[in-house]
């Protein structure tokens, strides 16, 4: 067994682990945060994708122990005071769900997107940053929509611009 510690969520927390434990194990069976989803345990489908030291990571593939002193965000953790997260207030005004087993994983690589992109995004880079998130309900034509509204309500000014072709 091992020992992790880590910040998830703004909280300090510690847990013994066996060394083997993924982090998406971590954060549904031992910290009860059920909110990041396991589709498919292969990194194919990015449900799993939380924040670490603030770069989106999916955490069906990530090592526990190796994420010692990280400071982990879950969809949980991006809620403040009981307000949305502009991203989770676009996803909802936008429809941009529809079963939602993807849609927490959508939104943090959304957030992911916006942090190291900014504000101005296209259609195409959307598209393009979303290929390793998977949605079997939608054409992602409202989640393409909600990343953008979302990004420009996180501090830019977005439209939703048709790529070039």
């Amino acid at each position: 067994m091992a020992t992790v510690s880590m910040t998830v969520n703004g909280k300090a927390v510690t847990a013994t682990v066996d060394p083997r434990t993924l982090l998406v194990q971590l954060l549904r069976e031992n910290l009860r945060l059920t909110g990041t989803h396991v589709g498919c345990d292969t990194s194919q489908c990015g449900a799993c994708v939380v924040h670490v030291d603030g770069k989106a990571v999916k955490s069906c593939t990530a090592l526990a122990v190796s994420l010692d002193g990280a400071s982990v965000t879950t969809i949980e953790g991006l809620a403040t005071n009981g307000a949305l997260h502009p991203m989770q207030e676009a996803f909802r005004e936008h429809h941009g769900l529809q079963c939602g087993y993807c849609t927490p994983g959508m939104i943090m690589a959304a957030v992911d997107m916006v942090n190291r992109r900014g504000n101005d995004l296209d259609e195409k880079t959307i598209r393009e940053d979303l290929d390793g998130n998977i949605c079997r309900c939608t054409g992602y034509h409202n989640i393409v929509k909600a990343i953008a509204a979302g990004a420009e309500a996180m501090g830019g000014k977005v439209q939703v611009r048709q790529a070039a072709e």
